[in-house]
């Protein structure tokens, strides 16, 4: 097992229901496959689940400095992974819960916190669900969260594409509750984001 240097790296995972793992009857969901995955590799993280199911991209702005404040340690290293996208485009009323530019704004909030406060950040796109209105505002909300937060130079990876077309993904989805798929599509959530966290988080 390689180790590197023995670091004592703290990983805040915010967001939404994606991040609980809801729906995956082994427990894991794609955050403790990750971090299984990152003890395996001798990274060995704290890592801290901070999904909330229903949470968007303004709930997890309000809560993010309070979220991650108390779990900042002066002699750890705290890197930040925020993940939400899809209860942003779920139709309430016929309207989708948050606009797209209210989403990009929340995005630059919590951006700006965690720049003030010099924490390392990845934001991970929403991932498709085989309906192809909710697919088609998801993926537009994608794109503009994928500019804007290039813009501020920060990593953003874009799930829906490679997941829009997977079966394990899809079948799971439906076999699911329609939103959240079992652990067969947790496992292929886990492969896509793998390689770039892990990248991500043994960085410098």
């Amino acid at each position: 097992m390689q180790e590197f240097g023995g670091r004592d790296l703290r990983v805040c995972f915010v967001g939404d229901s994606y991040v609980a793992g809801a729906g995956d009857d082994s427990g894991m969901g794609w955050v403790g496959r990750l971090t299984r995955h990152a003890y395996a590799s001798g990274l060995l993280i704290t890592a801290y689940n901070l999904g909330i199911r229903g949470n968007t991209s303004q709930d997890v702005a309000d809560r993010l400095a309070d979220e991650v404040s108390c779990r900042v340690n002066s002699v750890a290293e705290t890197r930040v992974v925020l993940a939400y996208g899809l209860n942003d485009v779920v139709l309430d009323a016929g309207q989708p819960r948050v606009r797209t530019a209210d989403s990009v704004a929340a995005t630059a909030r919590s951006l700006d916190w965690l720049a003030t406060v010099g924490l390392p950040v990845v934001i991970v796109g929403p991932p498709p669900i085989g309906d192809a209105d909710q697919d088609a505002r998801t993926e537009e909300l994608d794109r503009q969260l994928a500019a804007y937060v290039g813009s501020r130079r920060v990593p953003y990876l874009q799930v829906m594409g490679h997941l829009a077309k997977d079966r394990a993904w899809l079948d799971g989805v439906r076999e699911g509750d329609g939103a959240h798929p079992g652990a067969s599509g947790y496992q292929r959530y886990f492969e896509v984001v793998r390689d770039p966290l892990m990248r991500f988080l043994t960085a410098g």
